[in-house]
């Protein structure tokens, strides 16, 4: 879906390749996408991971229904944006522009 509104895409499914690829080339990643529910480590622990990296690197993280993880909880990490799942590509593609545009 991103690649849909113009964004040029890098894809992990393993958070541990995701975050030796960001931390290769951080300046080459305008904006990260992760899922709370990843291999190795959660979207969270990764998410603090590439703070450490890139402190302005802009964030949105994907979750099903959690309880232990909120909006309010990842904007209090860092985290610029949080989106559910069960949210329609649009809402999405609404996430990456206001991210980008903050």
């Amino acid at each position: 879906m991103p690649e849909r509104i113009g964004c040029q895409v890098t894809a992990r499914t393993n958070s541990i390749e995701a975050l030796e690829v960001f931390r290769a080339g951080p300046n080459k990643f305008d904006l990260f996408i992760a899922d709370t529910t990843m291999p190795n480590m959660t979207g969270i622990q990764l998410a603090r991971k590439l703070i450490e990296i890139k402190s302005d690197i802009p964030i949105i993280i994907c979750s099903g229904f959690s309880e232990k993880i909120s909006a309010d909880k990842t904007k209090a990490m860092g985290i610029r944006g949080y989106v559910m799942k069960s949210a329609l590509r649009s809402k999405l593609a609404n996430k990456i522009r206001e991210v980008m545009d903050s």
